[in-house]
């Protein structure tokens, strides 16, 4: 199967007649995350993760997994979230003590 030949102009191309690139948005002071709900974790981005677990645990269930193993995983997984939120809210005080306490119930201590 072969394409048909696409006509071409005669003379040169025109000019692109495009609009004004639109001025960049003003960055806050300090380079710091602009004032806004933009980076802050609201009731949307819960219920997105409720229906993902919720999801996540049925699907590997009806796929037949273990009740327990389902469990486990999905508490690894809020666990990483619950970590992740907490260092990038400013919690590194709440995040060192909790890893603080873990490594000194690791060690036995």
């Amino acid at each position: 199967m072969s394409l048909a030949p696409l006509p071409h102009p005669a003379g040169p191309a025109p000019a692109c007649i495009c609009a004004p690139p639109a001025p960049p948005a003003p960055s806050p002071a300090g380079g710091g995350e602009p004032d806004g709900a933009a980076g802050r974790f609201g009731p949307t981005h819960a219920l997105i993760l409720l229906i993902a677990v919720l999801g996540l645990g049925t699907g590997l269930f009806l796929a037949g997994t273990e009740l327990e193993t389902v469990f486990a995983l999905l508490g690894g997984c809020g666990a990483i979230g619950a970590a992740t939120l907490t260092a990038a809210g400013g919690g590194r005080r709440l995040m060192s003590l909790v890893v603080e306490a873990a490594v000194r119930s690791g060690a036995g201590k």
